[in-house]
């Protein structure tokens, strides 16, 4: 199974794609989409667009693990994620891939065990359980693929739960 993760942002969005088999999960792609402040919001968000289409038809994930948009103090940070989280759930969805949204505190009490674990332990958690020589930089990259790690450990829950109902 292979899985996207996203964390929106309308100037860095990061991406994150893992592949799991069996109890093996493995990063297949990770980096973030860039999109230049000086231009108009409606072509970055087409470019934004453009590039996770991109990604997309690359790496041909099963699903989307998105981190969801949280409250923030500055609103103009806030609409721009929100724009930009708006681009990654339509392009997503016209690709006809599953998508699922998590809060930052879920993410990181999947992979730490503590909602309020700072961008340091997460960022170990990550490097640790895929093998990888350093932590992903910028963070947008390193969120990206703690969001697609945290949806790759829910999966046989839901599953199970799936079955039950």
């Amino acid at each position: 199974m292979f899985v996207l993760g996203i964390d929106p942002g309308l100037t860095r969005t990061g991406y994150g794609v893992l592949e799991a088999r069996g109890s093996r999960v493995r990063a297949i792609a990770v980096g973030v989409i860039r999109t230049d402040p000086k231009v108009a919001i409606g072509e970055r968000l087409v470019e934004l667009r453009r590039d996770l289409s991109s990604i997309i038809e690359e790496y041909r994930p099963d699903e989307v693990a998105m981190e969801e948009v949280f409250v923030n103090r500055n609103l103009h940070t806030a609409t721009s994620v929100g724009r930009a989280s708006g681009v990654v759930l339509m392009t997503a969805a016209e690709a006809g891939l599953r998508i699922a949204e998590y809060t930052p505190t879920a993410v990181k009490m999947a992979l730490t065990g503590y909602g309020a674990a700072d961008k340091t332990q997460v960022g170990r958690v990550i490097s640790m359980r895929l093998g990888l020589g350093e932590v992903p930089t910028p963070a947008d990259a390193a969120d990206a693929l703690a969001v697609a790690l945290c949806h790759l450990q829910g999966i046989p829950m839901r599953r199970a739960v799936e079955r039950a109902t």
